[in-house]
């Protein structure tokens, strides 16, 4: 119950973070960075923790000349360790337990279990960081020209075509003045594949090694027969461990204790990161394919066009070029994110009025574009406040 009230609560967090009328200043690909492959890493380093906190992490047995409560604790914060070599015995016949046996070979030592929770605490923060870097870059410029435009407008026609006179006008006047504003968004998706690539090799390095190759092996296990497979779970996350304990005897001689130790948390830990295997691979892929789309749009103006044509199902063949020639990448990226945040009947007179302006000019009787800290909702009181200021 106390993991599942931990749970909720994060999940009330999100719904309150994430489910109001923001701007959408990113795609689904940074999204899932931020959003859900951070939400995803709290949650486990949740259970993980809970777990720890309302259970024993590890219990072990040995020939009672040390205390349990003491052997137990000595082993959780050294390290246990296992035989690779005795993995793929047969159990009870040739091994007591898989990787346990005569201790005159190679050992693989396990102390990872400690720092889980640490560790996939951080790894939520690092894929927090790039949308936390592009948040702070982008400083709410589309929240603040989009204000009273996103979704669905309803309200009088006059202060619909206001609001999109302003729009326009803004865009018109801040021509070729937005690619600082793009290279920022580039560089925050070229962090987020950086990221991802960087947590796979960090989580390889974590856990010996065994990381890169643990979703495949868990593939390949699941078609083997029953009696010639290994559980590469086990190898990777044993559930039963060694432990030495030194102390002195009676005499002052060195006495040694073997104790064998229970991990019932690795039970978790092996299905949590099977998990992140295929997640991270999956995200590397889709942040390499958004960047490869990213570098289409900057290199290509024939992506640009395909965009507004097949995205936003926008005019004719003569507006979309009018739009692609006279405009810059950071001119397109910031037309790109209104698309988002709009209506596609609205955001497709707000482009009509915008090719007109490219075309023939501004009018001189239209309203002057306002900077980004004024595009926020245009309420009476605020247009008085501005009036009287002119004055």
């Amino acid at each position: 119950m106390t993991v599942f009230g931990l749970v909720s609560a994060l999940a009330g967090f999100v719904k309150v973070r994430y489910l109001v009328d923001k701007a959408i200043i990113d795609n689904m690909v940074f999204r899932a960075h931020y959003r859900i492959t951070s939400a995803i890493l709290f949650v486990c380093c949740i259970i993980i923790t809970a777990n720890n906190l309302i259970g024993e992490p590890i219990q072990c047995i040995n020939d009672g000349g040390v205390p349990t409560h003491v052997i137990n604790t000595y082993c959780w914060i050294t390290y246990t360790f296992t035989l690779p070599h005795e993995h793929g015995k047969a159990i009870g016949t040739h091994a007591a337990h898989p990787g346990l046996g005569n201790e005159n070979q190679e050992k693989r030592y396990h102390s990872y279990y400690q720092w889980v929770p640490f560790v996939l605490f951080f790894q939520g923060v690092l894929f927090y960081i790039p949308h936390w870097v592009w948040k702070n870059w982008e400083e709410g410029k589309v929240r603040m020209i989009s204000e009273g435009m996103r979704g669905s407008m309803v309200g009088a026609k006059e202060e619909r075509q206001h609001r999109q006179s302003r729009l326009v006008q803004y865009l018109i006047e801040t021509l070729h003045m937005h690619n600082s504003y793009a290279f920022g968004y580039f560089i925050c998706e070229a962090l987020n594949f950086v990221n991802v690539l960087m947590n796979i090799f960090s989580t390889d390095k974590f856990l010996g090694g065994t990381f890169l190759d643990y979703g495949t092996d868990v593939i390949q296990f699941s078609n083997m027969n029953q009696e010639n497979r290994t559980d590469p779970m086990v190898a990777v996350f044993p559930r039963v461990t060694k432990c030495t304990f030194h102390k002195f005897g009676p005499s002052g001689s060195i006495q040694k204790h073997d104790a064998m130790c229970v991990l019932a948390l690795n039970i978790l830990n092996e299905k949590i990161y099977i998990f992140l295997w295929f997640w991270f691979i999956i995200l590397a892929i889709l942040s390499g394919m958004a960047l490869i789309y990213s570098a289409a749009v900057i290199l290509l103006p024939s992506t640009r066009e395909a965009i507004l044509k097949r995205r936003f199902r926008f005019g004719s063949p003569d507006a979309v070029e009018t739009i692609i020639r006279k405009t810059q990448v950071g001119d397109f990226l910031v037309i790109h994110l209104l698309g988002q945040n709009m209506n596609l009947l609205v955001f497709g007179e707000i482009l009509d009025e915008f090719v007109r302006r490219l075309n023939f000019g501004s009018n001189s009787n239209l309203p002057s574009a306002p900077s980004t800290l004024e595009m926020s909702p245009i309420y009476p009181e605020i247009e008085k406040y501005g009036k009287e200021t002119e004055t």
